[in-house]
């Protein structure tokens, strides 16, 4: 009798015993090549929860599968810790964020050493840690001193009530009200930090150095939003008579004859010079309802479009016509100019627009072939030739685009332009739990950078937390009052802490040598690890985490530091879990899965290769209690096949042993196959396919043969990285010594991996026509169009129907004609 398979005491000896011997530290030896195997940090909630498990356990898994194949792999766990949750259960519970965010982080610690993953926990980062975030207070004063770092006027979402700037999250309901009091909260304009992303636009349009997925290279494609064009003046008189130089940046300058209004957006600046005592009311009201709105509304294409007009007309530059200047909340100030110019016949929303406000829609460019008619139907933003355009009546489009913007330079009336949607990343949190900026402001030396040697500037532990939810720095005099580096007169502390985003932009950095003091990390280790070798996480980082991470690596590149301008070679991006009702998991809806409870029950081993095995990893999926009890089962199954004795037998023949031998080199081979594609499923599948096998040739003789401890060893090896506890406790009992997870994957023999050929005999209404010599395991599928294609098929066809092709796996094919 073999001992039952009991998972949670095994599991708690191998995990007790990989500690011990520090088996998951990252090996240097210098024969092996290295590998920096990364997946995304959690933010420290309270609890992992199934979503964690099934981001991280394919991740282990493929971490294992490269050090088996002979790499030095460094593969690091830490935690996001600053962040708005911490400061809200400060609030609620009376607590400090440190003490909340620590007390979770030693539970979560645990949980994930639950999982067996072999995560070298000697270099784990912890954000909100003073270690840490003193070096995102260096970069800061880095990008300042390289100019990348700047402050600027920007407007948040302010309470009045509380008297407080709120994070997107505590903003409620469609009349966008403060969860805490309910009041209506409205936009101000404060003096805020900002990196400059833009800086690097063109740079990180750029994705020939790495191997990301499409949709997120797309994704960044369009954030970033990089259009050709021209900026074209049209001069504008104010109320006082003042004339201003009003610029529009558009892609269309072939369209600036059809140009009927202008609208700015209602933050432009010059608006409050250009309204006119008669609509100075209509003005106000409009920009205060504006400034309510987020952006997100504004740009929406289910918004109403609205505006008022100023009551000021610009100068058209290409045909002297007055044109209205309007303001809508659909132009924002960020992007272009805050300024643009209405073609309402060739562009849709200036269309919807003008037929708003019964505004002039003329033709500007016309169709090939049958011309356009007013009034216009729809706007038309199609190929065809310039009219009603003066000098350029005939020019083709889009060819003449380029014709115009010549024109426009040499005329002075305007230039060629590139314009970005992307803009500068506003870095500043009206927060506590985040990182300090470290800037004092001095009545007489202004803005002035605290010294590096006075890194880290800490957060007062001190700090009161109102139930306003307003940022203690304001009112701790400690913190807010200090020195002037430069006079050493009385100054003030920025209040301002870190978008905790900064946190996760250079962690992957940081992880290489945690406790070194000389700088952020060690260039001696950022040469031998970075940039990342392949980065695991979820899509929807695409356009923040990701796109902030390859901003930091190019900005210390040019920092002088030993990055190579990208974060990571290869990223992939896993799908999302969902209840057993296929909808998202939420306590609300009672679908939640607590992986603790589902290890308590199974045992991690077969959390781990279920989640694997449920569905491709980049699809997702729901979960499913049947299914897991499949998992369990084939974990069992394994367990005995391992280390239950066969039953007595004939010794297999020697065909039977070559099978036997054949079928490990091939399952190793689809294995290995699977496991560089991240397709653990099909790979699992697999190993329950061999596994069954396995059970027959026992039953048969097969494991007096020496082909038996070979495909066993080959399994157990093979497991090693999906149940990595199974596989030690199997290896250990098989004869192998400490640890298989120190062992090289198994090598497969391309001779004995190929698929062993039949002959697939054709038969046309019962006939043999034909003989096709194909690998035994062709499909059915492929067996018929293999059929169907052959010559001698096709001649006995001759214009028939072929009426049904019936397919015996492996033997024959039977054409039936009517």
């Amino acid at each position: 009798m073999i001992d039952r398979y009991e998972p949670r005491s095994l599991e708690e000896k191998w995990q007790a015993r990989w500690a011990e011997a520090g088996t998951y530290r990252t090996p240097s030896q210098a024969e092996r090549p290295n590998f920096y195997f990364l997946t995304m940090y959690p933010y420290p909630s309270g609890n992992l929860h199934i979503g964690h498990w099934y981001a991280v356990s394919p991740s282990d898994a493929a971490a294992r599968y490269r050090r088996m194949r002979g790499h030095n792999v460094l593969f690091p766990m830490g935690f996001d810790a600053f962040g708005l949750p911490a400061e809200n259960a400060a609030i609620k519970n009376k607590i400090h964020p440190y003490k909340w965010t620590m007390a979770n982080i030693e539970r979560m610690r645990g949980q994930l050493r639950s999982m067996g993953a072999m995560f070298d926990w000697s270099r784990e980062v912890v954000t909100c840690d003073p270690s840490y975030y003193r070096w995102n207070q260096w970069f800061f004063l880095k990008f300042f001193e390289a100019g990348l770092a700047y402050r600027h006027k920007a407007p948040v979402d302010w309470c009045p009530n509380c008297n407080t700037t709120l994070a997107r999250e505590q903003v409620v309901g469609a009349d966008r009200r403060c969860e805490r009091c309910g009041t209506q909260v409205t936009k101000k304009d404060l003096e805020q930090w900002f990196f400059r992303i833009t800086k690097y636009a063109d740079e990180l349009l750029d994705f020939s150095r790495i191997e990301w997925p499409e949709r997120i290279k797309t994704m960044q494609r369009n954030w970033i939003g990089r259009s050709e064009g021209a900026e074209v003046v049209f001069p504008v008189r104010d109320v006082d008579g003042v004339e201003h130089p009003l610029v529009v940046f558009t892609t269309r300058p072939d369209t600036l004859w059809g140009a009927t209004f202008m609208v700015l957006a209602p933050e432009h600046p010059l608006v409050e010079a250009l309204r006119t005592p008669d609509h100075r009311r209509d003005v106000e009201r409009y920009v205060a309802e504006a400034k309510r709105q987020t952006e997100i509304e504004r740009l929406s294409t289910e918004h109403e479009k609205t505006g008022v007009f100023t009551g000021s007309f610009a100068t058209n530059p290409v045909n002297g016509a007055a044109v209205p200047i309007w303001i809508a909340d659909y132009v924002l100030m960020g992007y272009g100019t805050g300024a643009i110019m209405g073609v309402p016949a060739h562009d849709e929303r200036d269309f919807a627009f003008a037929r708003r406000f019964a505004l002039p829609i003329p033709i500007v460019i016309q169709p090939e072939g049958e011309p356009l008619r007013e009034p216009l139907a729809a706007a038309y933003d199609g190929p065809g030739h310039m009219v009603n355009s003066g000098r350029f009546d005939g020019t083709p489009v889009p060819e003449g685009i380029g014709q115009v913007i010549d024109w426009l330079e040499a005329s002075g009336r305007g230039k060629r332009a590139v314009n970005y949607r992307i803009r500068d990343w506003l870095i500043s949190r009206q927060r506590y739990w985040g990182t300090p900026i470290p800037i004092v402001y001095c009545p007489t030396c202004g803005v002035v950078p605290v010294p590096e040697a006075d890194l880290p500037v800490l957060l007062p532990e001190d700090a009161e937390f109102l139930p306003t939810g307003e940022s203690p720095l304001k009112h701790h005099e400690g913190f807010r009052r200090t020195r002037c580096p430069r006079c050493g007169g009385e100054a003030e502390r920025e209040m301002d802490t870190m978008d905790t985003f900064v946190d996760s932009s250079w962690y992957q950095c940081r992880y290489l040598s945690p406790h070194y003091e000389a700088g952020p990390f060690d260039p001696v280790e950022a040469n031998r690890w970075l940039p990342v070798d392949q980065y695991t996480g979820g899509a929807e980082h695409a356009v923040m985490h990701l796109l902030y991470t390859r901003f930091f690596a190019k900005a210390m590149r040019d920092l002088g530091l030993p990055t190579s301008g990208e974060p990571m070679k290869r990223l992939f991006n896993q799908g999302i879990i969902l209840g057993e009702d296929g909808e998202k998991m939420s306590k609300s809806r009672g679908n939640v899965v607590d992986p603790d409870e589902q290890v308590g029950k199974y045992g991690a081993d077969t959390v781990r290769a279920y989640l694997m095995f449920m569905r491709p990893w980049e699809d997702g999926g729901p979960w499913s209690s049947r299914d897991i009890e499949g998992v369990a089962r084939f974990v069992r199954r394994v367990w005995d096949l391992a280390l239950r004795a066969a039953p007595t037998a004939a010794p297999a023949d020697a065909a039977a042993l070559d099978n036997l031998r054949r079928r490990t080199h091939q399952t190793v081979k689809r294995v290995t196959d699977d496991f560089e594609r991240f397709a653990f499923n099909t790979a699992i599948a697999a190993l329950m396919e061999f596994t069954n096998h396995l059970f027959r040739v026992r039953e048969t003789g097969g494991a007096e043969t020496p082909a038996w401890p070979e495909a066993i060893r080959a399994t157990i090896l093979m497991l090693a990285p999906i149940t990595p506890h199974l596989a030690e406790e199997l290896w250990q009992r098989t004869g192998g010594t400490f640890s298989v997870h120190e062992q090289n994957w198994p090598a497969y023999d391309p001779v004995l991996a190929k698929p062993q050929q039949v002959t697939l005999v054709i038969q046309v209404n019962g006939k043999v026509r034909d003989r096709l010599t194909v690998d035994a395991d062709i499909t059915a599928e492929e067996a018929r169009t293999a059929a169907l294609a052959s010559d001698k098929v096709a001649a006995q066809i001759d214009g028939q129907t072929v009426r049904d092709v019936i397919v015996v796996p492996g033997k024959l094919v039977n054409v039936v004609l009517r």
